[in-house]
C-alpha cells in the first residue's frame, strides 16, 4: 500500500467515525434503560437526602422497568460522595442527589474537586419548609415586623445558624441582603444547642424547619416560612412572599448526571420523576421529611441552579467564608 493511499484511508476513516458515533449513540438511547440504575447519595442512610433518594429511585424503578441501585457515599461534608459522582461514567446509568449546600455551596468555599458545572441537571426534586423562627418575647410577631425592627436596630438583633457556610447561614444573609438590614451572626456546632439557647432568649432568631415543634406548642414565634407555600404543619405562619418580600430560601433537592451523559436520557429521566413525583401519596411521604414536590425539568432546574450558584457564590465572597 503506498504511503498516499494509507493517508486517504486514515483520512475517510476519521471522517466516517464521527459520523457513526451519533448513529450509535442514537440506538443507544433508544433502548434505554438496559440494564439496573445507579443513584449516588453523599449521605448515610436515614436522612432527608438517602430518603427521597430511595423515594424517587423506587418509583422511577416500576416505571422505567429497571432496578434503582441506591449507594450511599457519605463522608467529607458530603463532598466526597458528590465528588465521586462527577467522576462517573457519563452513559445514562449513574445519577446523583444531592442538595443545595453541596452542589451550589461547597465547591466555592473550598476545592472539593467538583462544581455544578460536573453535572448535567436533570431535574429540581423538592425544597425544604424553611422556617424563621424569634424567641417567645421577641417585640414583633412576624417577618415584616422584624425587619422593621432591625432597621430601627442595626446589628442589634442576633440569628443562629448550624455553621458558618451552612444553607441556614446562606439563606439567612441573603434574606438580610434583600430585606435591607443587618443582624449579627452566631454560628453553633448544630441546630440543637442554638434552638435551646432561642428558647432560653440567649439568641433571637433561628431560620431552620428545625424548630417547627417548638412553634407548634407555643414555645417559640413563628415569623415566616421560607418556602414558596406554607407548611401544613404550620398553616398560620404566611410565607415571604405573603409578607412583601419576593424571596425564598434556595433550599433544594435535585438529581444529577455526570457531565456529558446525552441529554435524551435525561430528558426520559426527567419525565420519569415527573411522574413519579405525581404519584399520590408522594406529597404526604415528603412532609414527614419536611419536604414538598417542587419539580422542574433539566432545561428550567439549569437556569434555577445557575441562579442560586451566583447568589451563593456573591454571599461566600462577600463574607470571606472561603477557606481555601
Amino acid at each position: 500500500m503506498t504511503t498516499t493511499r494509507r493517508i486517504v484511508l486514515a483520512t475517510l476513516a476519521a471522517v466516517a467515525l464521527p459520523a457513526l458515533a451519533p448513529a450509535a449513540l442514537a440506538q443507544s438511547d433508544k433502548n434505554w434503560p438496559s440494564k439496573p440504575i445507579h443513584f449516588v447519595t453523599p449521605y448515610p442512610p436515614g436522612g432527608s437526602s438517602d430518603t427521597i433518594t430511595r423515594f424517587v429511585g423506587d418509583r422511577v424503578a416500576k416505571l422505567l422497568g429497571q432496578p434503582v441501585i441506591v449507594e450511599n457515599k457519605p463522608g467529607a461534608g458530603a463532598t466526597l460522595g458528590t465528588a465521586y459522582a462527577a467522576r462517573l461514567a457519563p452513559d445514562g446509568y449513574n445519577f446523583f442527589v444531592g442538595p443545595t449546600a453541596t452542589v451550589a455551596v461547597a465547591p466555592y468555599m473550598k476545592d472539593v474537586g467538583y462544581t455544578y458545572e460536573s453535572f448535567e441537571p436533570v431535574a429540581k426534586l423538592a425544597s425544604s419548609y424553611g422556617l424563621i423562627t424569634a424567641r417567645k418575647d421577641a417585640p414583633f410577631s412576624d417577618y415584616k415586623g422584624m425587619v422593621a425592627y432591625a432597621k430601627a436596630h442595626p446589628n442589634k438583633l442576633t440569628f443562629a445558624s448550624n455553621g458558618v457556610g451552612s444553607i441556614v447561614h446562606m439563606t439567612a444573609v441573603l434574606l438580610h441582603k434583600d430585606a435591607g438590614v443587618q443582624l449579627t451572626h452566631v454560628p453553633y456546632k448544630g441546630a440543637a444547642e442554638a434552638q435551646t439557647d432561642l428558647m432560653a432568649g440567649r439568641i433571637d432568631l433561628m431560620y431552620d424547619p428545625v424548630t417547627a415543634p417548638r412553634v407548634k406548642n407555643g414555645d417559640l414565634k413563628g415569623l415566616a416560612t421560607t418556602s414558596t407555600v406554607r407548611n401544613p404543619q404550620l398553616p398560620d405562619i404566611p410565607t415571604l412572599k405573603e409578607q412583601g418580600f419576593d424571596m425564598d430560601s434556595p433550599s433544594w433537592f435535585a438529581l444529577f448526571a455526570p457531565k456529558g451523559t446525552p441529554q435524551p436520557i435525561v430528558n426520559r429521566m426527567a419525565d420519569a420523576v415527573k411522574q413519579a413525583l405525581e404519584m399520590p401519596g408522594v406529597k404526604e411521604q415528603l412532609q414527614v421529611s419536611a419536604l414538598y414536590p417542587t419539580y422542574e425539568d433539566s432545561a428550567t432546574f439549569g437556569k434555577t441552579l445557575k441562579r442560586d450558584v451566583e447568589a451563593l457564590r456573591d454571599v461566600i465572597q462577600k463574607e470571606g467564608l472561603k477557606t481555601e
